[in-house]
C-alpha cells in the first residue's frame, strides 16, 4: 500500500483501485449510485428520492477545510474498473476514536470492493485512530461480514434514522482496536 497526499486528506492504494478524495467531477456518478434506491436504504444519510442539489451539497461538505469526516472514492479507472465503485468514509470522534462507513455501486456487490476497502483504510489509519466504530443495519448482513472479517467485534444493537426509509433501523455496531 502506498500513500500519496492530495491536500490534507492522502490517496490510499489497495490492490483493485484507490481511494482518493470526492471531488467535483463524481458529481454524476455519484448522483447515479447513491439515488439507487438499493444503496440509499443501507445508509443513515442519503435521501430516496435524490433531491435536487444533494450530491453537490455532499461533495460540498466532503471538500470543507473544516469538516469532521474525510471521504474517499473508491476508484478503479486506472486498474481497468469503472471509475466511482463507492464512498467510504471516516468520521472523526473524541479521544482518538473514528466511526468508518461506507456504500458500493450495486453492480460492484459481492466481488470484495468493500471488504478491500475497508482493510485498505484501516492499513493506513489516516485518523490515526486507536478505536474506529461502524454501524450496520441489521436486514443487511453483507456489510457486517465486511466488518468481521475485517477484525470488528460486535458491541450491541441499537438502532438509526435512515433517511431514504424514513424509519428507525435496527442496526448492529461493531468496533475495533488498532494497534
Amino acid at each position: 500500500m502506498t500513500l500519496d497526499t492530495v491536500s490534507d486528506q492522502p490517496v490510499i492504494t489497495a490492490e483493485r483501485f484507490a481511494l482518493r478524495p470526492v471531488c467535483a467531477a463524481d458529481a454524476g456518478p455519484l448522483r447515479l449510485y447513491a439515488g439507487d434506491e438499493r444503496v440509499a436504504r443501507y445508509t443513515r444519510s442519503i435521501p430516496h428520492p435524490m433531491p435536487p442539489g444533494a450530491i453537490e451539497g455532499f461533495i460540498e461538505r466532503a471538500l470543507d477545510p473544516d469538516r469532521t469526516e474525510d471521504v474517499w472514492v473508491m476508484e478503479g479507472t486506472g486498474q481497468g474498473l469503472s471509475g466511482v465503485l463507492g464512498v467510504i468514509a471516516l468520521d472523526r470522534m473524541e479521544r482518538a476514536q473514528s466511526e468508518i462507513g461506507y456504500w458500493v455501486a450495486p453492480a460492484m456487490w459481492g466481488t470484495g470492493i468493500a471488504s478491500e476497502a475497508v482493510a485498505a483504510l484501516l492499513a493506513a489509519n489516516p485518523h490515526a485512530a486507536r478505536t474506529i466504530f461502524a454501524e450496520v443495519f441489521q436486514d443487511n448482513p453483507g456489510s457486517a461480514r465486511v466488518l468481521t472479517n475485517a477484525g470488528f467485534e460486535y458491541i450491541g444493537d441499537a438502532e438509526a434514522y435512515s433517511v431514504a426509509r424514513q424509519a428507525k433501523v435496527a442496526t448492529w455496531t461493531y468496533l475495533r482496536k488498532m494497534v
